[in-house]
Order: C-alpha cells, then sequence, then structure tokens
C-alpha cells in the first residue's frame, strides 16, 4: 500500500509542480516544447510495454482491442465535445481533460502492475508527460479563459489528488482482478494516451516546437524503453 502511495505520489505531485510553474512563469515556447515531445516519447514506450502489450496477452486481442478503442474513443468524443463549445482555443481544458481520461485508467493500471513488481516504465512516463501538459493547460487555461490562477491550481491539485487515490485503490484491487479485467484497464488507458498524444500533446509541441521536436520525441522513447528494459 505504502509503495502505491509513493507511486500515485510520484504521478500526481508533477502535475501540481507543472501547474504551479505555468502560472507562474512564461517557460520560453522551445523548453515547453521539448518538454511536451520528451513526455510524449515516454508514454509512447509505457503503452506498448506496460499497458497494451500486457493487455493483449492476458485479455486476448479481441477484448484488448476493443478496450484500446474504447478508451481512444471516449477521449477524442469528449476533447470534440470541448472544442464544439470552447472553440479553437479549447487546448487548456483539452489537456486537463486528457490527463483525466488517460490518467485514471493509467494510475489505476498503474497500482496494480504493482502486484507483479512492475510498474516503473509507466511511472516514468506518466510522471514525465503531466509536468508538460500541466504548465501548458494551466497557463492555456487561465490566459485563454479568464480563469484566476488559484482556482487552476486547485482543479490541477484536485485532478492530482485524484490520480493518487486510483492507484492505492488499484493496487488494492488488484488480488481481486482477473487477468481478463486487468487487460481492459490497461488497454484502455493505452487508447486514451494514444488519443491524447495524437489530438493535444503531439501537435501541440511540434506547433511550439516545430520540426526539431521530433528528437525530442525520440529520446524520450529511449529513455523510458532503457529503463523498461
Amino acid at each position: 500500500m505504502l509503495t502505491a502511495l509513493l507511486y500515485g505520489l510520484g504521478t500526481g505531485v508533477p502535475l501540481v509542480i507543472g501547474a504551479a510553474i505555468g502560472l507562474r512563469w512564461q517557460l520560453p515556447t522551445a523548453a515547453l516544447a521539448s518538454l511536451m515531445a520528451f513526455g510524449a516519447g515516454t508514454m509512447i514506450a509505457a503503452v506498448s510495454e506496460e499497458l497494451f502489450e500486457p493487455a493483449f496477452h492476458q485479455a486476448g486481442a479481441l477484448i484488448a482491442a476493443l478496450a484500446l478503442f474504447a478508451g481512444a474513443g471516449v477521449y477524442v468524443v469528449a476533447n470534440r465535445l470541448i472544442e464544439n463549445k470552447l472553440g479553437p482555443r479549447a487546448l487548456g481544458w483539452a489537456l486537463m481533460l486528457g490527463t483525466v481520461l488517460d490518467g485514471v485508467p493509467e494510475n489505476t493500471a498503474l497500482g496494480v502492475s504493482l502486484a507483479g513488481g512492475g510498474g516503473l516504465v509507466l511511472l516514468v512516463a506518466v510522471a514525465l508527460g503531466n509536468v508538460p501538459e500541466a504548465i501548458s493547460g494551466a497557463a492555456l487555461t487561465r490566459d485563454q479563459h479568464d480563469v484566476a490562477g488559484a482556482r487552476t491550481l486547485w482543479l490541477w491539485t484536485l485532478t492530482a489528488a485524484t490520480l493518487v487515490l486510483v492507484t492505492v485503490i488499484g493496487n488494492a484491487l488488484s488480488d481481486n482482478l482477473s487477468h481478463t479485467h486487468i487487460g481492459i484497464v490497461q488497454a484502455f488507458a493505452g487508447g486514451a494516451t494514444i488519443a491524447v498524444l495524437a489530438d493535444s500533446l503531439m501537435p501541440g509541441a511540434y506547433r511550439e516546437g516545430g520540426w526539431w521536436v521530433g528528437l525530442a520525441t525520440a529520446a524520450g522513447f529511449l529513455v523510458a524503453f532503457a529503463l523498461g528494459g
């Protein structure tokens, strides 16, 4: 239980730190784009190694595929509703939505994975992905939608606390879940993560940083892959 709490804090605290940084300072565009791209690279490795691959073997190809598309579909539809309501200036809310929709199943999967001695790659990937999402999301929410800084920080702190809680709950329930159920959670998280990468994180990194952010993405993937090896 203590390990699950520490891992949960390892994913939640970066959200609060990132939101505080985004509200306090205006980071250079190149630096923020590099962080977003690096985090995207780590998340690509985590999806393949610690989310979809084990789900594919534990739940079977069909169930894993359905859960993957369900996770991606939920995020895509929810993100589309936000875009229709807020218009093209909805990126800040989209990043927070992505953090919740992929973070809850991801952290649940993280808590479950701890029972088998895994989870390190996923922890690193989520933590590194959360920082730039929170930095840019908090700043954009404040600047584009006139949301008070204190309220914005509180929203991201609440999101972080939710992720810590679901990590602990996932770990506590791991003994009562079948391999199929675990695989469904992992594949759903993988699908939501892929959708976040495609719809928000990677386009934002490219738009802000330009062609060279591909190198930062590759670096993030290499670091996470090496940790998993």
